[in-house]
């Protein structure tokens, strides 16, 4: 029974001496979570602050980018990632003063993919931009061409930005890299055979114009 009972006193005795070893590094590594998740709110709402102020939305929307809906919107999305980001940068010491050198990893490898993610939002929105005013510079400089024929060709030039773009961002997410090139490859090959067929059966005529247009701006 004595060595029972000493064996329990000590087994408390290590507890407690555990746990009073872990209540500061607790309590510190907490404080710095809390201040972490403080600075990123704070980031959060000056970025939407910015986006409001200088109007993006409005001018992504003017250029054709797709529009998102109150916390799926551009700014949020931008703000959202910026937040996570510094709280992940604090959360990086937390777990290492708490002792947790796996989630320590794991975190490291979410920190560096978060890039990925703000590039790959500024690689869409910019693509689309640049598709509108391809869309845009495309019906300006054909209107020796029928209104229909420049309807199409500048809709086609639209969507094939808008597509490479789309597919940019997935390969720049890391979303099945070979997949997104075979889908390319194939998207190219679909408009070339398209293109191809259209001209030389149903688009004649559209073809037709197509050539006489430049054929008269080059007079």
């Amino acid at each position: 029974m004595p060595d029972i009972g000493q064996t329990l006193v000590a087994s408390i005795n290590t507890a407690v001496l555990a746990i009073a070893e872990f209540v500061p590094k607790f309590v510190l590594g907490l404080i710095v979570l809390l201040i972490g998740i403080i600075v990123a709110s704070i980031l959060k709402q000056v970025v939407t602050e910015i986006f409001k102020a200088l109007k993006i939305e409005a001018f992504l929307k003017k250029y054709g980018v797709p529009e998102g809906k109150d916390e799926f919107s551009w700014g949020s999305i931008l703000s959202e990632i910026v937040r996570w980001f510094v709280i992940i940068v604090f959360l990086l010491p937390t777990a290492d003063v708490w002792g947790l050198p796996r989630v320590d990893t794991v975190l490291n490898q979410v920190l560096l993919y978060l890039p990925n993610v703000f590039v790959a939002v500024i690689i869409t929105l910019v693509g689309f931009v640049f598709a509108r005013l391809a869309h845009d510079v495309i019906l300006a400089s054909t209107k020796g061409l029928s209104p229909e024929t420049s309807r199409t060709v500048a809709s086609i030039t639209r969507w094939a930005i808008s597509i490479f773009v789309i597919l940019a961002a997935l390969n720049q997410l890391g979303v099945a890299s070979d997949l997104i090139r075979i889908l390319f490859t194939g998207f190219v090959a679909m408009l070339a055979i398209a293109g191809g067929i259209a001209f030389g059966l149903g688009g004649q005529s559209s073809a037709k114009d197509i050539v006489e247009g430049i054929r008269n701006k080059l007079k």
